[in-house]
């Protein structure tokens, strides 16, 4: 039973090299020069001000309602993908369905200019 996590334990021990690697040669080979703009801190896009109350603009929730629903669409198309042979046409045309009202959601939003920055 233990010999089966045998490869999760070479790969977690290589993986875990492999990014220190990557970090120690990014912090002896890469350049230091840091400006104002780079110390800055930021939040949300926008400078940072006194008043935690004031009002955000709607286009921020949106941005982040669309990214947790194509989020969750891709967490729910990789296993119906493991089972699409399995589950057969009634599965294919729930996808469908699920597939064509995150479509119309994501028209709406388009449309409404959710998705445009000034």
């Amino acid at each position: 039973m233990i010999t089966e996590y045998v490869p999760i334990l070479i790969f977690l021990i290589f993986s875990l090299f492999f990014a220190g690697l990557m970090m120690s040669v990014g912090f002896t080979l890469g350049s230091r020069n840091p400006d104002l703009e780079k110390n800055s801190p930021y939040e949300c896009g926008f400078e940072a001000f006194e008043d935690s109350r004031m009002k955000f603009d709607v286009r921020y929730y949106l941005v982040a309602i669309l990214f947790i629903i194509f989020d969750l669409e891709i967490a729910f198309l990789f296993p119906w993908a493991i089972v699409v042979q399995k589950i057969g046409l009634i599965g294919l045309l729930a996808m469908a369905l699920f597939l064509l009202i995150l479509i119309v959601g994501f028209i709406y939003e388009w449309k409404k200019g959710a998705l445009e920055w000034d």
